[in-house]
């Protein structure tokens, strides 16, 4: 992936249903960054007429995360996605990582029973958590998920993050 790139995959990103993305970390700036320190395992799949899918993956040293994959509807069950997966986790154990982890939203059920299709198994052991180091005051949402705002809306809900 270059920077050409970030543009295209931010838009397929946001056209995938299933995918959740922070306006802090997935906006142009902070992809080009993270692509900076990871150029071998942020991938591209091109036609020549368009992305066909990107994945998104980097490492701390000890264990890699993918932190999106996302392949065009009309491109799917053609094996980009796996074919994308599969080079990233070449390319990190060319750099002596050999374990990949990643987040799925549970309701994310195309993307769960991808994932499981090849290979990656959900854990129960484990509580995922996060907390930024600092409030982005000028932001009003802070995390964006498809339709998840609507939802909470119509549930009467309030989120700090709608």
């Amino acid at each position: 992936m270059t920077p050409s790139d970030i543009d295209a995959a931010i838009r397929l990103w946001r056209d995938t249903p299933g995918m959740g993305l922070s306006v802090h970390d997935d906006n142009p700036e902070a992809v080009a960054r993270f692509i900076e320190r990871n150029p071998r395992t942020c991938l591209v799949a091109d036609d020549g007429q368009g992305l066909l899918g990107c994945v998104l993956c980097g490492h701390d040293g000890r264990r890699a995360t993918i932190y999106h994959l996302a392949v065009r509807q009309d491109a799917r069950l053609r094996g980009v996605g796996k074919a994308l997966v599969t080079a990233c986790a070449s390319a990190m154990s060319m750099e002596g990582i050999d374990k990949l982890r990643l987040l799925v939203f549970k309701t994310n059920e195309g993307g769960n029973a991808f994932w499981e299709s090849i290979g990656f198994h959900a854990r129960d052991d484990v509580v995922y958590r996060d907390k930024r180091s600092k409030e982005n005051k000028e932001s009003k949402a802070s995390f964006l998920f498809n339709g998840e705002c609507d939802i909470m809306k119509s549930l009467n809900v309030e989120s700090r993050d709608c």
